[in-house]
This record gives structure tokens, C-alpha cells and sequence, in this order.
């Protein structure tokens, strides 16, 4: 068997630099590459790929895990004003999320951290 290292999600997007925007303002990535088709960001040991999105392009949800989702929501509240958010909630398998669209993809970003059920 081998060990999966990462999981890198490649986001196809309308306008590169908008959704690089959003990942590097917002939720606080580094570029690492930036074209006028593609782009990656890194943040710890994650990294996202934006490329641009061709005619037909698919919708896609992504899970991102962290250790403190009340700081994440302190730190993006009034940023995210402008886009498709639900702020903080409990879901009934045990994790706290937060939802946005992000901006200029057919993307959903979720973002969660685990919570005990009681």
C-alpha cells in the first residue's frame, strides 16, 4: 500500500485572480505560482490549484478541516459579506461548519472542525 500525502483540489474558475483573491485575503494562502491560466496557493501543508475554467464547467465542493473554526469566522466575517455564506453552524455527524461560494467558480467551500456530540 502506499500513503496518500495530499489532496490538492483544482478549482476551475472564470477569473483566476478573483478566486486567488479569495484564498489569499480571505482565508490567508500564499501564492506560489501565479499565470494567466493557472495559479497555486499553499497555506500549511495544503495547496490549491485555480485554472482556468473552460465552456462546460462543473460544479465542485471541497472540504477544508480545521482546528478552530470560531478564529476562521472571527478572521472572515466581514470579508465574506459580499459573497453566499452561512456563517457557523452544528451538523447532525459531528462537525461545525461554515459555507461559502467562492467567488467567480461554481465552487463550494466548506469548512468544518469536528465537535463532540452529545
Amino acid at each position: 500500500m502506499y500513503k496518500a500525502l495530499y489532496l490538492s483540489p483544482m478549482i476551475p474558475s472564470y477569473d483566476i485572480q478573483a478566486t486567488g483573491t479569495f484564498f489569499k485575503d480571505i482565508l490567508g494562502f500564499t501564492p506560489l505560482m501565479n499565470t494567466d491560466n493557472y495559479t497555486i496557493l499553499s497555506k500549511d501543508n495544503l495547496t490549491i490549484h485555480i485554472l482556468r475554467a473552460g465552456n462546460n464547467i462543473g460544479q465542485m465542493e471541497f472540504y477544508l478541516e480545521v482546528d478552530n473554526i470560531e478564529e476562521v469566522w472571527k478572521n472572515i466575517e466581514t470579508k465574506v459579506t459580499q459573497l453566499k455564506v452561512i456563517k457557523p453552524f452544528d451538523r447532525e455527524y459531528g462537525m461545525r461548519e461554515i459555507h461559502i461560494a467562492v467567488p467567480c467558480t461554481q465552487t463550494l467551500l466548506f469548512i468544518g472542525q469536528e465537535i463532540s456530540v452529545k
